[in-house]
């Protein structure tokens, strides 16, 4: 029996046509007349293939009553209602636990670099500037406090990789985890007030929308860096820009943004922030993994009732 799996947009070169080759496949981003479309195959479409920058549309799910499975690619869930489609009785499945080494290893990088600059020194070196000047002092990291704000799995590795650096590790959290050495703290502004370096791990979503606020921000100083690898929306970038241009913290690195992949212009002039176009996961090993997950979990659900990777509801 062939499936009919409706996909959202584009998902990637090399998964795209697999999901052809493998499902029904019918291609909701190239309807002229997607109305049309529900109309004559709403009653047969059992599975959604998406992924989490663009989701599931609002509503989508009432008009499918025969959808049984979502599979994304990502592990951003805040582009799908995870709460109707428990409710309806929909398994939702994302690419967790693929992701979360190289995610880590992103973090560390924009530690290091905001720290050590290490982009704003190679741009002064081709500029070349560095033949009539030394480039100024940065920041050590080894020996730094790092605070980690949700210490889930990627949380953890980042602490593991923190470690090597000698660093000393506190985190935040929705609890406290009895099975971790590091200090917890009960808020983001009080781990922020402690810390020298601020990395935010929170999924999106309304309940941790501007978690990073103009108050955490002030608790963490004018000596203490932020870095975001969760979602934009954690943190009010209205506020961050303020803090940045006035130097009320002493750098950032994003790897994230509210708007994405549109930049507002006051933060891509500032010098004190590093900027990634959201690359956490952005490596060949790591994308291939993402990429089959979604067919995968597709395929275990259709021939076992049980997607292999499930987001939480």
């Amino acid at each position: 029996m062939t499936h009919t799996v409706l996909q959202i947009g584009p998902i990637s070169d090399y998964i795209d046509p697999k999901l052809a080759q493998t499902f029904r496949l019918l291609k909701w981003w190239e309807q002229s007349q997607p109305d049309a479309l529900l109309v004559a195959e709403g009653a047969n479409i059992t599975g959604i293939a998406t992924n989490a920058p663009v989701g599931v549309p609002p509503g989508l799910l009432d008009r499918l009553p025969a959808l049984k499975v979502i599979s994304s690619r990502g592990v951003g869930m805040d582009k799908v209602d995870l709460a109707r489609a428990n409710t309806l009785g929909i398994q939702v499945a994302g690419s967790f636990g693929v992701l979360n080494g190289c995610v880590a290893d992103m973090a560390m990088a924009l530690i290091l670099d905001t720290a050590r600059q290490v982009s704003a020194a190679d741009r002064y070196v081709r500029s070349g500037k560095w033949a009539h000047q030394r480039y100024p002092l940065t920041t050590r990291v080894y020996g730094k406090k790092l605070g980690i704000v949700g210490l889930g799995q990627i949380g953890s590795l980042i602490a593991r990789r923190a470690a090597g650096f000698d660093m000393e590790i506190a985190y935040t959290s929705r609890r406290a985890h009895s099975d971790t050495p590091h200090r917890y703290f009960e808020s983001a502004r009080a781990l922020a007030q402690w810390c020298d370096f601020l990395v935010v791990v929170v999924p999106g979503g309304a309940a941790t929308r501007h978690l990073i606020s103009r108050e955490v921000l002030d608790a963490l100083g004018p000596e203490g860096y932020l870095v975001n690898i969760a979602r934009g929306s954690v943190v009010d970038e209205a506020a961050l820009i303020e803090a940045l241009a006035s130097r009320r913290i002493a750098g950032a690195a994003l790897d994230v943004y509210e708007h994405e992949p549109h930049i507002p212009e006051a933060l891509s002039a500032l010098d004190n922030v590093v900027l990634s176009p959201h690359a956490g996961s952005a490596t060949r090993e790591t994308r291939t993994a993402m990429d089959d997950l979604v067919v995968d979990n597709l395929r275990a659900y259709y021939e076992n009732g049980k997607v292999l990777t499930p987001a939480a509801a």
